[in-house]
């Protein structure tokens, strides 16, 4: 049996078992070790939003000799068709990361796991942690990792093994090499394989080593082919020194052979392709980036009715537009209430930003600003987010303090928080700070949006649900006037004839609703849309995000499209995530 005594940094049993199937739960990890001795506790690390299992646990025992006992007797069993691997606990980073014990093995037999692997080394010194390299069907790759717990064994496992044979297959055993040392002693090497494509296939073996004979020594020559035995069009060639293979990518690069023109280059691994693959496409995005930026714009809140055409003539008279586009969805065709308008320079991109922002389409206001990435976007969400989280519960003011940030210039902090008990969602205040009446000024928007008066919660009717059913909808219809509300239909505004209302004709400007107003339409909404994710209690956080980032018209759009709101809720949640993941890196 091979020697599991911990070393001397273990002075608590405390144990990591790996390679855990994500359905494994603590209760069954107990069910499983408690039959060794006492248990402490036991944890299995989950992802703090989704609060699924990250394949790893970490089990602690009342007694050190119960913990190795365990190492012992549990160390690759099989729990739901996985075996675990098990290992001492490491708080120093520096002993996980030692590559001075660390080996790595190659050209492994597929048959071997990791018990097989772990016995056939435990003979030479104490093991630390074993694992062969798995895909993702979980299949071994034909190559593992050893550490063992002083370099002296590692030395004597890589002198006794290396070269052997190993389930009929010659291994290689040597030292592990991380892959930052590995990118830079390997930055310059003597390449001698080529490869070949756009073979014609009237072209055979012979004729194709021929074709690379005149260049110098071939060691080998393949052509890939079929099963039938038909050529595939590609093919390698190895040649003695890296100068003759060289020559032979110089010589036949683009050379027409049988009205085919083919292509010579160095022949590279997956992973040398992708990174050239990742770096080319990189140097094009940031092309396009530098060709488009300024110039290009982004617009939605764009009604269903609005196509390409149509948009391209609202905004003509702002300049040159190259391109005008409204996405649509792939399987319906139906537009998806956003676009980009693409101008030949950036003064007339702002001239369009600057003109057409807020500008009512079709009875909507639309959103015009310049276009930007994914991560820019993400990265701005984060950053507001992580100013937010900065913020804790607003103090009482004492003698000489000022008071909190709120709203304007002189307003009270206030927090959106979750309803309690007979309350409604909305905008709270500390009971010390709880204003009385209104404020004598309006809340502040940005260009192009009317001033939103800031109202003071006071006394609510009772919530009559999310879509304003009953007392809401009585209420809707007084704040509105010259507008009803459906009961069956969100939100639905239907204009009412100035005879019905006895009042003469006017122009009516559009209604606008608070940031309170639709904080509490939108707390209900958001909270029946996290149900089915099981993230019910961040309900409260994404509300003030949505509130903070967009403007009272989105907003408003928010209210009435389940889609977009569904859409700002899935990437407030990437951001809390991103969020939470960066915390416990720090």
């Amino acid at each position: 049996m091979a020697n599991t005594a911990p070393i001397a940094s273990h002075v608590t049993g405390s144990l990591y078992v790996g390679d855990l199937h994500p359905d494994v739960t603590e209760t069954q990890l107990f069910e499983i070790f408690k039959d060794v001795g006492p248990v402490i506790s036991i944890r299995v690390c989950r992802d703090n939003i989704t609060r699924r299992s990250l394949g790893y646990a970490y089990v602690n025992y009342q007694n050190l000799s119960d913990a190795e006992r365990a190492l012992d007797l549990l160390n690759y069993r099989d729990i739901k068709g996985r075996p675990i691997r098990i290992m001492w606990s490491q708080r120093d980073p520096s002993v996980r990361k030692a590559a001075t014990s660390n080996i790595f093995i190659k050209n492994l037999d597929k048959s071997i796991d990791n018990k097989l692997l772990y016995d056939t080394f435990a003979t030479y010194g104490n093991i630390l942690s074993c694992k062969i390299a798995n895909d993702s069907y979980g299949n071994s790759k034909g190559y593992g990792f050893i550490h063992y717990e002083t370099e002296e064994a590692a030395n004597l496992a890589i002198q006794k093994v290396n070269g052997k044979l190993i389930q009929g297959k010659q291994v290689f055993v040597g030292k592990f090499i991380p892959s930052k040392v590995r990118s830079k002693t390997d930055s310059e090497p003597k390449w001698t394989n080529i490869f070949v494509k756009n073979i014609s296939k009237n072209i055979n073996d012979e004729k194709f080593k021929d074709l690379f004979t005149p260049f110098g020594e071939i060691t080998s020559a393949v052509l890939v082919t079929d099963e039938q035995g038909k050529s595939k069009g590609f093919g390698f060639v190895n040649y003695a020194t890296h100068e003759q293979a060289s020559k032979a990518v110089d010589e036949m690069n683009g050379k027409q052979i049988d009205d085919e023109q083919i292509y010579v280059g160095k022949a590279q691994k997956k992973a040398e392709r992708e990174k050239e693959l990742k770096s080319m496409f990189e140097k094009l995005k940031r092309e396009r980036m530098s060709k488009y930026q300024g110039v290009n714009l982004f617009i939605k809140n764009l009604d269903d009715s609005i196509d390409d055409a149509q948009l391209r003539e609202e905004f003509q008279h702002c300049g040159t537009i190259t391109s005008a586009k409204v996405m649509k969805d792939e399987k319906t065709g139906l537009s998806k209430g956003f676009g980009f308008v693409c101008f030949s320079g950036p003064e007339e991109a702002t001239k369009a930003v600057t003109e057409m922002n807020g500008k009512m389409l079709v009875n909507k206001p639309i959103y015009v600003a310049l276009a930007q990435r994914r991560d820019q976007r993400r990265a701005q969400l984060e950053a507001l987010y992580a100013q937010k989280a900065n913020v804790r519960m607003p103090q009482v003011p004492g003698p000489g303090m000022p008071p909190g940030p709120g709203l304007f210039p002189g307003a009270p902090a206030m927090y959106f928080a979750p309803p309690q008990p007979g309350q409604r969602p909305g905008f709270m205040y500390p009971a010390q700070m709880m204003p009385r009446g209104r404020f004598p000024g309006p809340q502040q928007g940005r260009p192009g949006y009317p001033p939103v008066p800031f109202v003071v919660p006071g006394p609510q009717p009772p919530r009559g649900g999310p879509r304003m059913k009953g007392q809401q909808g009585q209420q809707g219809q007084q704040a509105y006037p010259g507008f009803k509300y459906n009961a069956n239909v969100r939100n639905q505004q239907v204009a009412v004839p100035p005879e019905a209302t006895g009042t003469a004709p006017a122009a009516t400007p559009a209604p606008q609703m608070d940031q309170q107003t639709i904080g509490e339409n939108l707390y209900p909404l958001i909270a029946t849309a996290l149900e089915p994710l099981k993230q019910e209690g961040l309900t409260g956080k994404i509300t003030g995000m949505l509130l903070e980032s967009m403007e009272v018209s989105e907003l408003i759009h928010l209210l009435d499209s389940q889609d977009a709101l569904n859409k700002k809720i899935a990437e407030a949640l990437e951001v809390l995530e991103q969020h939470n993941t960066s915390e416990r890196k720090a």
